[in-house]
């Protein structure tokens, strides 16, 4: 053992092995595998997990990065302490190795061990789950194991062999660095980034590639401190605007310019970037919340938002009631698909209504003469549905970097190949490279959810860089319940006794419900309403759950670990003081 000596006397006290099983929590049924028990003998340790072992959530767990969970006697004598609870039985906290020895603040990622006969690496910290808290039977338990820097860590298995409670753990090498499993775990979920420790935690090989990946956009974020997804939004909550004039742009599409009542000018939006349209009705009705991208800034002082007439209420209410003259609210402009400003190539994909936002982005590059290569593809059923078309002719004749190519999936006989569009059938990546597009790009996608979810694998089958390919949905994001299989169901009001607090709107599923002090957080009413929603801490700890807070102030019980940007909020920990927007 030589100069790793002082580790000779850590050892393996039980392993501990567990199968996905269905637990009911909460009114649901979670699909899990943390309720590991200790097994006898020896066991074989092999490069995805230990034999008996299994793992339901394989987003979030097991493979070869997290094939071997470690947690120490040590922090169970302190949680005992802590928490008041009597002896924990092994296996608690869903470790697939008890060990004595290791604390979190002496093992360093790369550090290597051998056991028995296999060799190990340590990898990465535990990832924060609600799964530890559900088997703990308290919910603040991955806040609690990050806050107290005890998270254990997780071993890449290095080489294959059989292993048994007993066994001495040998150090055997160590990783570069010197970064501890505690250090690098409080460096990702607690506040204080430092840049330093960031791009040393980028130089150790070992770390999984997950953490990598959060790293290097935290890296990216700090040396672009005004980095337009992280200003806050230009005012709070909602103001009254009076629609200038309203234009049509299409056979189903209309253009509603609106500028402050007070006459205020209006501060520049981001291009790309939407606003939240408040429509109060008469009959003692909620107002509609809706979000629309802004097509157009007007004069420095008016947004231009285009509206295409569908099945949904929103649409209907703003065609049929909203004219010039009217009066309705606006949120502050919002939203992260924005227009960077490097010097890459520009590739503009959109379909239908998605023309909004990647429309605001052309305008801005035109305005400022740039020197950028752009790309601009966008797909339409036909003339008499194509909105824009003069608009965005004539911005790409101010570009002199420009190709243009326009798909009509259905074209009429009055449609004129080659003056009106350049092909029939529906835009694809392999058209996109014909233009001559190049994959070293900056790539926009705006339109169906079928037509985004193409495109981006064909991008990314293409090579196109990952973090170069930005998207902009319409309606309710995708949902993340790791652990849960939920069926998808049209949002509605929560079963039960009808509550009585403030008004909870979630703006981009156009429902509004009465708070009632049953839910134990804003998350909790989401999910009663089956509003697509995303989480996995259930804590204040992985902001998975964050969205912009359109309107109102939340109360968080317990507080985050870090709190999310001003006009955001983290809903799984929080509770409406008043009535309260979400962009959900």
């Amino acid at each position: 053992m030589g100069q790793y000596l002082e580790y000779a006397m850590a050892s393996v006290v039980s392993v501990n092995v567990g199968l996905p099983q269905d637990v009911p929590w909460q009114g649901k049924v979670v699909r899990t595998a943390v309720f590991k028990r200790p097994v006898p003998g020896r066991v074989m340790v092999r490069t995805l997990n230990i034999d008996g072992d299994g793992q339901a959530d394989k987003a979030g767990h097991g493979g070869p990065n997290r094939a071997v969970m470690v947690y120490q006697l040590q922090s169970y004598r302190y949680w005992e302490a802590f928490l008041e609870r009597p002896s924990l039985e092994l296996g608690q906290f869903g470790e697939n190795l008890t060990i004595d020895g290791l604390p979190d603040a002496e093992v360093y990622i790369g550090d290597r061990y051998r056991i028995g006969n296999a060799l190990f690496e340590v990898s990465q910290p535990r990832v924060t789950c609600y799964r530890v808290g559900l088997r703990m039977n308290n919910p603040q338990m991955p806040a609690l194991l990050v806050s107290h820097h005890r998270p254990g860590f997780y071993f890449r298995v290095i080489k294959e062999g059989d292993i048994g409670a007993g066994d001495v753990i040998e150090k055997v090498g160590e990783g570069p660095e010197r970064f501890s499993v505690a250090d690098i775990d409080a460096l990702l979920y607690l506040p204080g980034h430092d840049v330093p420790d960031l791009e040393r935690a980028l130089r150790i090989p070992a770390l999984s590639s997950g953490w990598q990946s959060s790293f290097k956009d935290m890296l990216a974020a700090s040396r672009e401190p005004n980095a337009p997804a992280r200003l806050p939004p230009a005012w709070a909550g909602f103001r009254r605007m009076r629609v200038r004039r309203v234009m049509p742009e299409s056979r189903q599409v209309r253009s509603f310019v609106f500028e402050a009542v007070d006459g205020s000018p209006l501060p520049a939006p981001l291009p790309g970037q939407f606003v939240v349209v408040r429509m109060g009705r008469e009959g003692g009705l909620p107002p509609l919340l809706r979000n629309y991208s802004i097509s157009a800034y007007l004069d420095d002082k008016a947004y231009r938002i285009s509206v295409r007439r569908d099945a949904g209420e929103g649409s209907q209410y703003l065609h049929d009631h909203i004219g010039a003259g009217s009066v309705v609210e606006l949120s502050a402009p919002r939203g992260a698909f924005t227009l960077g400003d490097d010097a890459l190539p520009v590739v503009f994909l959109s379909a239908g209504i998605g023309i909004t936002p990647v429309l605001a982005m052309l305008r801005s590059l035109a305005s400022t003469s740039t020197k950028r290569a752009v790309w601009w593809a966008h797909g339409a059923r036909d003339g008499a549905d194509q909105a824009f078309k003069d608009e965005a002719h004539a911005l790409l004749a101010r570009l002199p970097q420009s190709r243009s190519l326009v798909f009509y999936s259905r074209p009429a006989e009055s449609d004129e190949l080659g003056l009106q569009y350049d092909q029939p059938g529906r835009l694809t990546i392999a058209a996109v490279q014909a233009m001559g597009a190049p994959k070293d790009a900056h790539f926009y996608l705006c339109g169906p959810a079928s037509f985004m979810d193409q495109l981006q694998a064909d991008l990314k089958a293409w090579g196109a860089t990952e973090a170069h390919i930005h998207t902009e949905a319409f309606g309710s994001g995708p949902a993340l319940t790791p652990g849960l299989s939920l069926p998808a169901r049209p949002v509605h009001l929560p079963e039960g006794e009808a509550g009585t607090g403030p008004l909870v709107t979630f703006s981009r599923s156009g429902l509004t419900v009465p708070w009632h002090a049953r839910f134990g957080s804003l998350l909790e009413l989401a999910e009663a309403c089956d509003v697509p929603v995303r989480w996995s801490c259930r804590s204040g700890v992985c902001h998975n759950c964050q969205c912009a807070l359109l309107d109102g102030t939340v109360r968080y019980k317990p507080d985050p670990l870090e709190p999310p940007e001003e006009g955001d909020a983290l809903i799984c920990c929080s509770m409406p003081q008043g009535a309260v927007s979400l962009d959900l």
